[in-house]
């Protein structure tokens, strides 16, 4: 389950936030996901309550956005979203088509809290 090791990174960029912003506790963490990432969700989001254990975003929430598969044709020049298992020009079936999102992870948004004290 490679999405441990996923969750570990995250959080080492969510504890860098934190750091950053002098924060005392990561209240919530939110992440989009597209289908082509290689991240399971479910698993993203099972793996997170281990990889959180013992740092300051031990009792954070996660929020998983899912993305979806958009394509720029590279014929017609439109953009449609399309299946992650089609990845063909919805207007016009090319082929011959750009990526513009579906295979992202990324941390979008991280709630923190300090102290009265800070």
């Amino acid at each position: 389950m490679h999405e441990l090791a996923v969750c570990q990174g995250l959080l080492r960029e969510v504890q860098a936030v934190a750091r950053a912003h002098q924060a005392d506790r990561v209240l919530g963490v939110t992440v989009r996901v597209g289908p082509l990432s290689g991240i399971e969700p479910d698993l993203l989001e099972s793996a997170f309550p281990l990889a959180s254990a013992g740092t300051n975003a031990a009792q954070a929430y996660l929020v998983i956005e899912r993305a979806a598969v958009r394509v720029r044709c590279l014929i017609c020049a439109r953009e449609s979203e399309v299946p992650s298992t089609r990845l063909l020009c919805a207007h016009c079936g090319e082929w011959r088509v750009e990526l513009l999102s579906g295979a992202e992870l990324l941390l979008t948004r991280v709630e923190l809290t300090r102290s009265a004290d800070a």
